[in-house]
């Protein structure tokens, strides 16, 4: 299949496209025209099968801390194992990094609390809740892929670009 070029140089279109990805993951929908939203849904194909495929290798180990009374012990902690490791940071590498945005009437002390853990936002999206939501789909069916769908909106005035909204299933 061949790549559509967009009208663009190719730093310029992965920019585009890798903006557009981030958006799409982050909020589960996105409004463009049709050849954009063909690219990014192709990029979102492979990146959920990443993650669909990868997401439930963990490892847990032990590791040591220090309580509240100044006492060693151990904690059982589950890791990544080294195919999931691997899918996170190609996943890394094809997406920008999206901050955590407090919610509508949160207190800053509630929003340290609930993010205090959670480097990456959308990455923990995408392996916590995107992963094993198309796993039990793909498990039903028997098959991956299809995560998106677009949906035309009509003509764009100005250019006559066709619009259309891309969103995941």
């Amino acid at each position: 299949m061949a790549i559509n070029k967009l009208g663009k140089r190719t730093d310029l279109r992965m920019a585009i496209l890798r903006g557009q990805l981030t958006d799409f993951l982050w909020k589960g929908y996105l409004e463009t025209t049709l050849d954009r939203a063909q690219a990014v849904s192709r990029l979102a194909d492979k990146v959920l099968t990443l993650a669909v495929n990868n997401y439930a290798d963990t490892v847990e180990v032990e590791k040591p801390y220090v309580n509240e009374k100044g006492e060693k012990t151990t904690r059982k902690v589950l890791n990544d194992g080294a195919k999931k490791l691997n899918a996170r940071r190609k996943i890394m590498g094809m997406v920008n990094d999206v901050q955590e945005q407090r919610l509508d009437g949160e207190k800053k002390e509630d929003f340290k609390v609930r993010t205090e853990d959670v480097a990456h936002p959308l990455i923990e999206k995408i392996f916590n809740v995107y992963a094993p939501k198309y796993a039990s789909k793909k498990e039903e069916s028997g098959q991956g892929g299809g995560y998106t769908r677009i949906i035309k909106l009509g003509q764009r005035r100005g250019d006559g670009a066709m619009k259309v909204r891309i969103e995941l299933v």
